[in-house]
């Protein structure tokens, strides 16, 4: 009988691991937007923390003030990481049934 538990539970794992690999792959083609600035500055990341894409609005570009265009891109691109390991936390903590898995997160 505890062949048998064992056995369930190896399957189940199994499981979880090819269902987070699957998630994995798809996390790759989802895409979150950040902007910042009031829209001045827009940053397009992936759920593998890739930035994909930085919009910058010409008003925003003053080259007295490289320093604010460089705040509003970092504070851009930490939020937009931020939100993706958020998103990708919260998909495979679908996948894993909430557990709390080492490493995998």
């Amino acid at each position: 009988m505890v062949k048998g538990g064992m056995n369930n539970m190896l399957k189940k794992v199994q499981q979880m691991q090819s269902q987070m690999v699957k998630l994995q792959k798809e996390l790759e083609n989802k895409v979150i937007d950040v902007s910042t600035g009031g829209g001045m500055v827009n940053i397009s990341i992936n759920g593998k923390q890739e930035v994909l894409k930085i919009k910058i609005e010409k008003d925003v570009v003053n080259p007295n003030d490289i320093e604010m265009l460089e705040d509003l891109i970092l504070s851009g691109v930490n939020e937009a990481i931020r939100q993706s390991l958020k998103m990708v936390e919260d998909e495979m903590r679908g996948v894993s049934g909430g557990l709390n898995i080492p490493g995998l997160m």
